[in-house]
């Protein structure tokens, strides 16, 4: 299909749904951080050069984002919206192939809690916070262990929210799990085209068909 920008309505307001991409290699679901909307460096690179290599992209705004509001809701709210947006995009056929979901931050959060639910064949996870700042007892672990599909995390070195290593360590014995680590914190912007390359790595090397 080419370039397009579809309004969805959710449980919690309207969300914003970019699309790029034929679907020939499969579908790839992105959502974004807390911090910020789907027009982040490292989700807009990694959106174009898995469009460019056959795959169907959306990237997904939340809707407390395109109402304009500065602090994201609930999980529970990121979710139902989530969910509402793929079932949409279900209904419409927009869909294709095997269906990747994926995100940074807060929307790699979600993607790993509704994989399961929504058939995901694999998860996508940009800058996971596996824990806040400075609080490593306050760890997000099981929603990486309770993915239960093929998992990339693509991790900034020095993550405060979490280094690579930490997150191999919760992911130690977890089939078909992977962590690429790349140079930079949980912003991943010092080199938005090596986390690209990582991603991308995985869903044309590791991913399985």
């Amino acid at each position: 299909m080419t370039d397009a920008t579809t309004s969805i309505d959710t449980p919690h307001g309207p969300a914003r749904v970019h699309s790029a991409g034929s679907g020939e290699q499969g579908t790839l679901v992105l959502g974004h951080g807390a911090g910020g909307g789907s027009v982040s460096p490292d989700l807009a690179l990694l959106a174009a050069e898995a469009a460019g290599a056959g795959w169907l992209v959306h990237r997904v705004d939340q809707p407390w984002r395109v109402a304009g509001k500065r602090i994201a809701p609930a999980p529970p709210r990121l979710d139902e919206a989530w969910h509402a947006v793929l079932d949409r995009l279900r209904v419409l056929d927009r869909l294709p192939g095997r269906l990747v979901l994926g995100g940074r931050s807060a929307g790699a959060r979600v993607a790993c809690r509704t994989a399961a639910d929504q058939g995901a064949a694999g998860v996508l996870s940009l800058a996971f916070p596996l824990h806040p700042p400075g609080r490593p007892e306050k760890s997000r672990a099981a929603e990486l262990v309770g993915v239960g599909v093929p998992l990339v995390v693509v991790q900034g070195e020095t993550d405060a929210m979490g280094r690579p290593e930490h997150v191999a360590a919760a992911l130690q014995g977890q089939p078909g799990a992977s962590v690429y680590a790349v140079p930079g914190d949980h912003s991943l912007k010092k080199n938005p085209h090596l986390v690209a390359a990582a991603a991308m790595s995985w869903l044309t090397e590791v991913l399985p068909r």
